[in-house]
């Protein structure tokens, strides 16, 4: 049994694009991370002061780990559409000109 794709798969001209901008997003969600747990190894006495609406510092910066993850995934997945749908653009048009061309010619 062949365990192929699905769909031919080519080559994604976003593809740079796209792996630039993810290396961005999770350098910032890294650093972000990063002084969660540094509160947390230096000062977690501090974790337990209320900060909004009766909770604590722990649980609302949890919660902001969730939500800013989330909302980076939809930041990515926007930015990386509008990039292929440009891709696509330049690539029609390309390829209308090329035929529009080769019309006039004959």
């Amino acid at each position: 049994m062949l365990h192929e794709p699905a769909t031919p798969a080519e080559k994604d001209p976003a593809g740079p694009y796209k792996m630039r901008l993810g290396i961005w997003m999770f350098v910032f969600y890294a650093l972000f991370y990063a002084s969660f747990v540094a509160i947390n190894l230096l000062s977690p006495l501090a974790m337990a002061v209320i900060v909004f609406a009766g909770l604590n510092l722990a649980t609302v910066y949890g919660f902001a780990l969730i939500i800013v993850a989330l909302i980076e995934a939809l930041i990515y997945d926007a930015m990386c559409r509008k990039k292929e749908a440009a891709f696509a653009q330049a690539e029609k048009q390309k390829s209308g000109k090329g035929k529009s061309n080769k019309k006039g010619k004959a």
